[in-house]
C-alpha cells in the first residue's frame, strides 16, 4: 500500500477518561478494560506521525446528554448492561467525557457521539471532507463496537480505512480477533509498527 500521496486522517474512537481513567465511571463500575488502558500510549506516536505528515487527528467522544432534570439520557440496552452509570458520567464538557490526557493535546477535532459509530449524528464526515481526507486510520474501543461501526461507515463514505490491530481493544480477545478479521473485508488491518513503517 502506498501512503505517499494519501491525505491522512485519524479517528480515535472513545479513548476517554470515563472509560479509561482510574477515577472514571467504568473504573467505579469495575468495568475497566486492562487492554484498553494500554492504547493511549501506543497510539500517541501514531497521532504524532500523522500530524507530522500534515494529517488531521480527530476523536469521537461518547456523550450522555442531560435531560431537563440533568439526568443522563441513556439508551435502555446500555442502562441494562452498565447499571452503574449515573448523573455526570460522560456529560458534555466534563473531565470524564474528555479525551485521555496523553492524547488530548494531539487531537485537532473532537466530535460528540451518542451511539456506536463516530459518524452517526456527528459532524465527523463534514470535517474530514472539508480537510480533504481520503485515508482514515482508525483505533480505539471497543473493537467489535464503536471501532467496527466507524470503519464500516467510513467504507460506505468512500474513505480508504486502515485499522490498527494493536490500537483497538475489546472486553474479550475472541471478540477482538473476530472483529478484526471481519473488518478485513472493508479495511486494511495492520499493527501500528507496520503502519509507521509504511508511512516512512
Amino acid at each position: 500500500m502506498n501512503l505517499k500521496n494519501a491525505k491522512l486522517g485519524m479517528v480515535i474512537v472513545d479513548l476517554q477518561n470515563d472509560f479509561l481513567a482510574p477515577d472514571g465511571a467504568y473504573a467505579r463500575g469495575n468495568t475497566l478494560s486492562a487492554e484498553a488502558v494500554k492504547l493511549p500510549e501506543r497510539m500517541a506516536p501514531v497521532a504524532r506521525a500523522i500530524k507530522g505528515r500534515g494529517g488531521l487527528v480527530t476523536a469521537s467522544l461518547f456523550t450522555l446528554w442531560p435531560d431537563a432534570q440533568g439526568e443522563p439520557m441513556i439508551s435502555a440496552h446500555l442502562k441494562e448492561r452498565r447499571p452503574f452509570l449515573r448523573k455526570g458520567d460522560f456529560a458534555p464538557g466534563s473531565r470524564g467525557q474528555a479525551n485521555v490526557d496523553l492524547l488530548a493535546p494531539l487531537v485537532d477535532v473532537s466530535v460528540f457521539k451518542v451511539a456506536y459509530s463516530a459518524f452517526f449524528n456527528t459532524q465527523l464526515d463534514w470535517v474530514l471532507k472539508k480537510s480533504g481526507i481520503d485515508t482514515l486510520v482508525v483505533c480505539g474501543i471497543v473493537t467489535n463496537g464503536g471501532v467496527a461501526s466507524t470503519v464500516r461507515d467510513a467504507h460506505v463514505r468512500d474513505y480508504h480505512a486502515i485499522v490498527l490491530s494493536d490500537g483497538c481493544a475489546a472486553f474479550r480477545d475472541a471478540a477482538h480477533q473476530a472483529a478484526l478479521a471481519d473488518m478485513g473485508s472493508v479495511a486494511d488491518v495492520m499493527d501500528s509498527a507496520t503502519f509507521l513503517q509504511q508511512l516512512g
